[in-house]
């Protein structure tokens, strides 16, 4: 009896690790409850107070967990054995889940707001028709300046930052398709190159750069431009807001030769499970009065026009972070490059990061 006393109390011991250990799978990898919406996003790229106000009117908890880049995301849902109902990859990145048949088509017929959505953001090469994708921010790659260094509205090109008079002056964000982008605008080529050899030039173009580039980093970039620790910088209009906020001295500009135009997009995994609530949050998030507050707190540009309506007339009517028409003709939208170009992209960047 007793030696049966010690194999059932082993086997509640042993049923209570699995229980721990599925519940703490669960919580890392979305949440399988039936009244929850597992959202797997970037870092601080949603209003939390608008998740708060989506739980209170349907009763369904967000449980969110970040990720710090396309690749990483893309990696983890390719690994499987996640429960996310909702993502956000970049425009690029849609294309690759959706050709590794990571992706859910969405039901149209369960949105409501799709007519707040402006034209120009839909239809994209990345998802003809948005058989997969919504549009939930976009924004653009382009120079952040110093007036207490930089006249303002004197730099306002790519090719003005190989000038002699920015020696030890700039700081470039660590990605490699948006510095090898910006060195192959500068020259008039397409920013999605497929050519090794106008690839070799445009790594060239940004050797001579070097002298120039104080420093190369990530997100630490905000902090040092916004303490005037340097005089320029290449960023996204969404870190550029945020600099802007905290430093009256920085201007955020869109050379209209060419840049970037990103589009970060709300899609459903293949493994989502809680439908009800993916398409309530979808609904709620399409609705201008939250689309406007979520553009205000985050600091990118809404892709809801009737949101953009909404927001307060000095942030609409910004030219930096709302370009107007000439140069958003000019900007591109990366594409899905092969693994062996992206690889070559890394390999060129990461010649030019040896220099610094």
């Amino acid at each position: 009896m007793k030696r049966l006393l010690v194999l059932i109390g082993s086997l509640l011991a042993v049923c209570g690790l699995l229980a721990y250990s599925s519940h703490a799978l669960s919580t890392s990898s979305g949440d399988t409850g039936s009244k929850v919406l597992n959202l797997y996003n970037w870092g601080d790229y949603i209003d939390p107070q608008l998740l708060k106000t989506f739980q209170k009117e349907t009763g369904y908890h967000v449980n969110v967990e970040t990720f710090d880049s396309n690749e990483a995301m893309y990696t983890k849902l390719k690994q499987g054995g996640t429960h996310y109902d909702l993502t956000v990859p970049s425009d690029y990145m849609v294309n690759k889940l959706k050709e590794a048949h990571l992706l859910q088509p969405i039901d149209k017929s369960r949105l409501t707001g799709l007519a707040n959505l402006d034209p120009q953001f839909l239809n994209k090469s990345y998802d003809p028709g948005n058989r997969y994708s919504l549009p939930y921010f976009w924004g653009t790659l382009g120079i952040i300046y110093n007036d207490q260094f930089v006249k303002p509205g004197s730099l306002q090109h790519w090719s003005q930052l190989w000038s002699p008079k920015y020696r030890d002056q700039i700081m470039l964000i660590d990605s490699a398709r948006d510095i090898l982008g910006m060195a192959l605008a500068e020259q008039g080529h397409s920013m999605n190159t497929t050519d090794p050899g106008t690839l070799l030039a445009a790594t060239k173009k940004l050797d001579a750069l070097s002298p120039n580039v104080k420093a190369v980093v990530a997100d630490e970039i905000k902090m040092y431009m916004s303490q005037n620790e340097a005089a320029v910088a290449v960023d996204w209009s969404g870190e550029a807001a945020e600099m802007l906020s905290n430093n009256p001295h920085l201007h955020y500009v869109v050379p209209n030769e060419g840049s970037n135009l990103w589009i970060d997009n709300l899609v459903i995994p293949k493994s989502a499970q809680h439908y009800q609530a993916i398409y309530a949050f979808l609904n709620f998030m399409n609705r201008p009065a939250n689309a406007a507050q979520n553009a205000e707190y985050i600091g990118y540009a809404t892709p809801n026009r009737r949101a953009k309506a909404l927001l307060p007339a000095k942030i609409r009517n910004d030219p930096q972070f709302y370009p107007d028409e000439r140069t958003l003709r000019h900007l591109q939208i990366y594409r899905n490059l092969s693994p062996q170009l992206v690889q070559l992209y890394n390999d060129r960047y990461l010649e030019f990061k040896m220099h610094h």
